[in-house]
């Protein structure tokens, strides 16, 4: 397959998705739920091809959690579409209305971006939610998932892209890459590809970042903190930290970094350790945290911008609120931040200064996700501040464009003070 050939096509059909009615788009997404519940079991025999795949050669425990594709995914994935199914039209919304003069009008309208590369991890759910994201925004969507999920993911994009066909959307509307070397050429396709989406380690998003012209949008790393101030709950604080690294240890906006005020840190720390043992979580620390209960000491070579993406966390005392946003900001991976505090001033001391993505208070870090949020679902987070922040659905995968209606207005009589603006809002 010839990436760039295809992308080309992509390109043509890109206008006709967008110009495709809601109807049709939420069809393509109903055909989609119904024809995966028809195939699971197709699905569910590829997908423990991949897992044993995966056993054989030894693929890490977290990432093997993140290969399954069992009757709990599917469940989760239809009710994600079903999410989208119900959300609005985001295209052609109109978002700036302006009389520059009378009978001079201007519109502002929502369109989306065209031909988006996503390239992610090895999960197949993320393969039905940023295909689906992409229909429902109108955007082409050219996907390569990792190759550890690459039977699961053949099967799941055969079904959607058939149903998107057969719903009425153009036929290259949707690309499956499965080749590695495919994702080199698809880097070289800046005159076809609007945007690029990678998802994964920060070594991969920065080669993606560092060998393309073409704007890439997502984070590197998922470095997530939370910060206990001497004003927490005592009653909820644990159980939200023990949610935050254990639910899915995995995920990018699992806790990596836990920040204890010194005032309570004798207090608290015993109890949070045991619950974190007892979760199965291995525990890191300075001296200081060593001196209150037993932990691995962190190297001083070490960085604390550290990602575990397993059942690890880090712990540090600070002086309070002040030292905790400064490590943030220095070690953190602007993505995802909390607070547990009852005093509002110091939780919006918090919230103002810590340069995230997302940021809580009293609210465990794994809900900064698109379906959580009621996005519908995402097709990453981004922790850039242009174009999109945060939990990526269906507005951040939306440009706009400029619609002016005039009757022969031409700009030499406004240049020569024959007319006059009038910038009225409409």
């Amino acid at each position: 397959m010839n990436i760039h050939d295809e992308t080309l096509k992509m390109k043509l059909a890109s206008p006709l998705l967008s110009a495709s009615s809601l109807e049709t788009r939420n069809k393509a997404l109903a055909l989609i739920r119904e024809s995966l519940n028809a195939h699971k079991e197709e699905i569910f025999e590829a997908n423990r091809k991949d897992l044993a795949l995966a056993e054989e050669t030894g693929v890490p425990a977290p990432v093997k959690k993140r290969l399954k594709f069992d009757e709990a995914k599917l469940s989760d994935v239809t009710e994600e579409l079903t999410g989208l199914m119900a959300l609005p039209d985001p295209l052609r919304n109109i978002t700036l209305a302006r009389e520059l003069d009378q009978g001079l009008t201007l519109y502002r309208v929502t369109c989306p971006i065209g031909v988006i590369g996503v390239i992610f991890e090895a999960r197949p759910d993320a393969l039905v939610q940023i295909s689906s994201l992409c229909l429902k925004s109108g955007n082409c969507a050219i996907l390569k998932g990792g190759k550890e999920t690459t039977w699961t993911n053949r099967v799941l994009f055969s079904l959607i892209h058939q149903a998107a066909i057969d719903a009425g959307l153009p036929e290259n509307c949707l690309l499956q890459a499965e080749q590695h070397n495919e994702i080199d050429e698809l880097l070289e396709c800046h005159d076809t590809v609007d945007l690029l989406i990678p998802r994964g380690s920060n070594a991969f998003v920065q080669y993606i970042m560092n060998h393309t012209n073409i704007p890439v949008l997502g984070h590197a790393d998922g470095v997530c903190h939370i910060y206990v101030d001497k004003e927490y709950d005592k009653e909820t604080a644990i159980p939200l930290i023990v949610d935050a690294k254990t639910q899915y240890p995995a995920a990018c906006n699992a806790v990596e970094t836990v920040l204890i005020h010194r005032d309570v840190a004798k207090d608290f720390l015993p109890g949070l350790a045991k619950a974190l043992r007892d979760a199965g979580v291995k525990l890191r620390g300075t001296e200081e945290v060593n001196e209150i209960t037993p932990v691995e000491i962190i190297p001083e070579s070490e960085s604390f911008h550290h990602e575990y993406v397993d059942l690890i966390i880090a712990l540090k005392i600070v002086g309070g609120v002040d030292e905790a946003i400064n490590h943030i900001n220095t070690y953190g991976s602007h993505h995802t931040d909390c607070i547990l505090t009852q005093n509002a001033e110091t939780a919006e001391k918090f919230m103002t200064l810590v340069d995230s993505a997302n940021v809580y208070q009293n609210a465990s870090t794994r809900f900064a996700d698109g379906f959580r949020y009621g996005f519908g679902a995402e097709v990453g987070i981004s922790t850039s501040k242009i174009h999109a922040r945060g939990p990526v659905g269906l507005e951040g995968l939306l440009s706009y464009k400029y619609k002016l209606f005039g009757h022969g207005d031409i700009v030499g009589d406004y240049a020569s003070g024959k007319k006059h603006f009038i910038h009225k809002d409409l």
